[in-house]
């Protein structure tokens, strides 16, 4: 009940405010609902637009919080950035480094939001292991406060083909949800050879290892979520598929 208090959405797609608070969260999982309903996200990016840091800090209070609100931000905007202009795909690295995401009085960037906001100020391009140490207000306000839950980057979803696939995340089973599509990429993503105790997986567990606990660490994960029958002696890496895929989602099952 405390949450329909917040907000409500009407079939029309508009949004109904007691006592002047937004549930920012439940904005973000209607952005990708909409994006998979084929429904115009026009008043859902007007009210972010407009939103304040204030309002926003006050609303994301915890780390799930934030985390369930970022990762459908970002995928969201993934998915209407690339749909409006898959050529820009061409340059990756431009893509992902462009200011375009407005929320907030702030302009910001797929770099910002995965590399400042969810992993807590690190170096995008360091293996994990490097932070930031100069960091924009907005940054310090907006980021996760503890330690990087590294199954984030098993519900991210950059617009490749090797990407996990598009959820949409809900503080309230936060947990289970990112364990189920841990399970789920994980097993699609690796093979394993008992013979040699050889563990084949995804190669976002290179580019970001200090996320994962280094090698050892990503062998422990693969035994712990039953992908690989004994921890790994080798751990080695497929090559990522940059191909664009749009409107890959998938429903979590957690109950």
């Amino acid at each position: 009940m405390k949450q329909f208090f917040l907000i409500a959405f009407l079939l029309t797609g508009s949004f109904i405010f007691s006592q002047d608070k937004v549930n920012y969260e439940k904005v973000s999982q209607q952005l990708l609902q909409n994006i998979i309903d084929g429904k115009s996200n026009e008043k859902a990016i007007q009210l972010l637009e407009n939103t304040t840091l204030e309002d926003l800090t006050t609303a994301l209070q915890t780390d799930k919080q934030k985390i369930a609100f970022w990762v459908n931000i970002y995928n969201a905007f993934i998915q209407i950035s690339l749909t409006e202009n898959p050529e820009e795909y061409e340059n990756r690295g431009a893509f992902f480094g462009k200011p375009r995401v407005k929320i907030a009085g702030e302009v910001l960037s797929f770099d910002d939001i995965e590399h400042g906001i969810i992993r807590k100020s690190r170096v995008k391009i360091s293996l994990g292991y490097l932070k930031k140490w100069f960091n924009p207000k907005w940054e310090r306000k907006l980021r996760i406060d503890n330690d990087i839950d590294w199954r984030v980057h098993f519900a991210l979803n950059c617009g490749a083909k090797s990407c996990p696939p598009v959820a949409i995340y809900s503080s309230k089973n936060l947990d289970k949800e990112f364990d189920f599509m841990t399970t789920e990429y994980l097993k699609e993503q690796t093979i394993y050879n008992e013979e040699t105790r050889t563990a084949k997986s995804v190669a976002l567990m290179s580019w970001f290892r200090g996320d994962f606990g280094g090698k050892s660490g990503a062998c422990k994960i693969l035994k712990k979520y039953g992908i690989t029958p004994e921890e790994a002696k080798n751990l080695e890496f497929k090559s990522y598929d940059w191909t664009l895929l749009l409107g890959n989602f998938r429903q979590l099952d957690v109950n």
